[in-house]
Formats: C-alpha cells, structure tokens, sequence
C-alpha cells in the first residue's frame, strides 16, 4: 500500500480530531454540504468541515494553513457572491453551532456563530425582546451583523453592528480571542463593519431591546398608482417616528391568500409598513397608506419573529442583487424608482425596493466603518429567478436601477446586499478613510489575506 501524502495524512487526522463531519468530494453528502443559498454559485471545496465548537474550528484552521489551503466560511450561506464556498480550499461550516442563549436582565444575547436569524428572533420572543435582525429568516447572523446589518428594526434600534457587544474570534493562526471594548478595543473596531475579514466568530454578544409588540400594514396596488404609493410612504416615514419602518417595492404577486387569484403573477406595487409598537398606533400612521387604490391589505399585529418570515425566499433561486443609498427621495427620484419597474423581470421573484434610513441608523457610533449610516434612502434591487435563460436580463436590470440611483446617491453601499463589485465598491462601503485603518489591522491579524473570501480588505 502506498503511504499518504502530506494531505491524505492530514485529511485522515482531521476527521480523527474534529467532533463534526468532514465531507471531500465523493463523500456521501458532499454535494448538499457544498450547496448554497443562490443557485448559480457551484463550486467544489477541497475539504468542508462541518464544526460543532470553537475547537473544531480552531483545529479547521490549523489543517488548512498546514496546506496553504484558502478558507471560507460558511454561516447562512446567504452571500449573493458565493463567499461562503471556495474551490479546491477548505470550507468552514458554521451551521451546527446554532445555539442562542438569552440573558434577559443583561438584555443580551450569545449567538453561535451559524445561527440563522430565525435561530436568534424565536429564542429572544419569549421574553419580549429583540435586536435589529435582517429581512429574511434564514440569514446568517455572523456575517449580517460583521457586515454591518441593516434590517426593520434599524430605526428604532440601530444597525446589527451598534447592538454588537462582544465577539469570540479564531483568528488566521488558529488562536481564540475574546474582543471586546475593553479587550482588543481596535479588533474590535473593525469588527463593526469589516466582515470576516479578520477572523472566524464561533460567537457574538449582542444587546436586546425590549418589543412587547410589533404591527405591519401591507397594501397592493396595480402598478398605475405605484408612483402614490411610493410618495405616500415615503411621506408617512418622513413625518412619523422611528418605530415606523418597512419598504416601498414592486413584486410579481404572490400566490397568497390575500392576493386575489386574477393578479396572481402580475406586477404590482405596494409598500409594508412596520411598526416597532402597537396595532392601533401603526394602523393611525397607516390610514394615509390605507387611503391609495389598492386591491389588497393586510393590517395586524404579529410576533417580530414571524415577521421575519414573510419575506423568506426559497433556497435553490438564482440571484444577483445591488444596492445604492440615497442622500434623499424627492418626486423625481420616486419617478424614476417607478419607471425602472416597467423593464423588471416578471414574472419572477424580483423585487424592486425602496427603504428609509434615519432615526437610530443616523445617530449611532459615527466612527464605524459603516459610511451609508448617513443616507436617507436605501434603493435595492432584489434580483430572484429560476431560469437561467433570464440571467442576464435580470442581471442587467439590477444594474439598470443603480444607474438610475446614481444622481442621488451619497456614494456609499451596504456590503452586505451587494455581491463582487470590485475594489472601488468595497472601498465605498467601508470608508477610504477608515480603509487605512482596517488594513493596517488586518497586516496585524491576517498578514497573509487567509480571510478572502468576502469583501476583502488587503493587509496594508
């Protein structure tokens, strides 16, 4: 029998020590561990070490700078760019260590560093609290909140990453830190917007905010009164108070119960209005809303976590999304917003959408590397479809509304709803400014650009 080379040998002693599973290509589940939320990412990891602890992950490292294999890290998977896989490296899967503990009188929160937000929202609602958490359920929390983290209750509470107290990082050399305000203060800096660029987070602390309730108003209208709607809740938002929060969008309609059966697959346009408080606070905001030519409404209270929910698209979509936030979104914004929705693809899962910033957002910590914190609009074009006969028409649409966005853009970008733009955007998503500063961080703590698949920061 021959005897193992280097890799073998090393394969052999990681799936001896790791307490989770090590898949390689021909492993049984394999190809499952390898796919990720947007189908058109596929690509074949060397190795994929599914970790149960902060050990396992610490010794994934070591087995992959052993190699000089490259390392991603798996969470949500949800990155529209794929950066949660590689090919031909080590992948670090992060799902099995999904565990939250909620410390109700410190109102915090320890999330495992694969924890889903749907993970994170129904351990905190039985205590009636909550922390700014994405649009969608089956996010990852680790790379939303390091990512920065915008979500609906960001004018209320903050982003992700004004709620981040503390996080346990395995860094490039395969040591475990603790960072904090106090210990590793400029780790932890850079934690507050520079993603996984320094390290792998087997934890987060995160503060908890008290939300006994929370209520949405939802209309659907036909696409001629998309340019009301679209005003009437921008206006609603501007004049309301920052528990007001949600979406002005176009959507291909649902196959839901409200939606009636005739408009099924047809554009329309709408708004969600959310309301970190009660019903009948929401639903006085709303009566503006509530007044537009619609053909259908949903106003109720619901549980935050199951808000969450309705937004969820399935895995197994093709996707492309982007992103340019708004110094501000007067009529003639609103104009084109709204004739842009004439060439989106229909029908598809594409959305077309249109957020407020402010409140919260707009007064929290103002030396993060977050530099869209100023905005007073976010323009995302959601592209979700099936076919890959349409990827380049929808691929194409999304860049058409960041052309249209671009008179009133501040010139800033949440990372986090973009995919691989380039150096400039990520450059534009972090600060030039504050670049300088993270990539003398990350010579310090990931000299060799081990972390590089996400929005990635050189060492300096």
């Amino acid at each position: 029998m021959a005897p193992f080379t280097k890799a073998g040998t090393a394969l052999a002693a990681l799936r001896e020590d790791l307490s989770g599973e090590v898949f390689a290509p021909g492993d049984a589940g394999y190809d499952e561990a390898r796919t990720v939320f947007n189908a058109m990412i596929d690509r074949r990891p060397a190795v994929i070490a599914r970790c149960e602890s902060p050990a396992d992950v610490v010794t994934a490292v070591r087995f992959a700078r052993e190699l000089d294999l490259k390392i991603a890290v798996r969470g949500g998977g949800h990155s529209v760019a794929g950066m949660s896989l590689n090919d031909g490296g080590l992948v670090v899967d992060l799902r099995r260590m999904n565990g939250v503990t909620v410390r109700p009188a410190a109102k915090a929160a320890l999330v495992g560093g694969g924890a889903t937000m749907s993970h994170l929202d129904r351990a905190c609602q039985p205590y009636g609290l909550a922390t700014t958490g994405g649009r969608a359920s089956t996010t990852g929390v680790g790379g939303f909140v390091l990512g920065g983290g915008s979500g609906w209750l960001d004018r209320k509470f903050g982003l992700a990453v004004d709620n981040l107290l503390g996080a346990e990082l395995v860094t490039a050399e395969g040591e475990l830190l603790q960072v904090t305000a106090r210990d590793h203060p400029e780790l932890f800096w850079g934690l507050h917007g520079g993603g996984g660029n320094f390290g792998i987070a087997t934890s987060l602390t995160l503060r908890l905010h008290e939300l006994p309730s929370m209520a949405i108003a939802l209309v659907l209208c036909l696409p001629e009164h998309g340019p009301e709607v679209v005003r009437t809740f921008r206006d609603v938002i501007e004049a309301g108070p920052r528990e007001a929060g949600g979406a002005a969008f176009y959507l291909t309609a649902p196959p839901e119960q409200f939606v009636p059966p005739h408009l099924v697959g047809r554009m329309l346009s709408g708004a969600l209005l959310t309301y970190a408080g009660p019903e009948e606070e929401m639903r006085a905001l709303a009566a503006p809303l509530l007044a537009v030519p619609h053909v259908a409404e949903v106003v109720t209270a619901i549980p935050y976590a199951d808000l969450q929910c309705m937004t969820d698209d399935p895995p197994g979509m093709r996707n492309h999304w982007s992103a340019e936030y708004l110094t501000q979104a007067p009529d003639a914004f609103v104009d084109v917003f709204c004739a842009r929705a004439g060439s989106m693809p229909v029908p598809t899962r594409t959305q077309h959408l249109l957020w407020p910033q402010g409140g919260a957002i707009a007064e929290g910590p103002d030396d993060y590397p977050v530099p869209y914190r100023g905005a007073s609009w976010a323009v995302h074009p959601f592209g979700v479809w099936e076919d890959p006969a349409d990827d380049e028409r929808c691929r194409q649409w999304v860049k058409d509304v960041r052309a249209d966005a671009a008179p009133w853009s501040t010139g800033a970008v949440y990372l986090n709803l973009t995919g691989d733009e380039g150096a400039d955007r990520v450059v534009a998503g972090l600060g030039a400014e504050n670049m300088r500063r993270l990539g003398a961080l990350k010579r310090r703590y990931d000299p060799d650009n081990v972390f590089r698949y996400n929005h990635n920061i050189r060492p300096a």
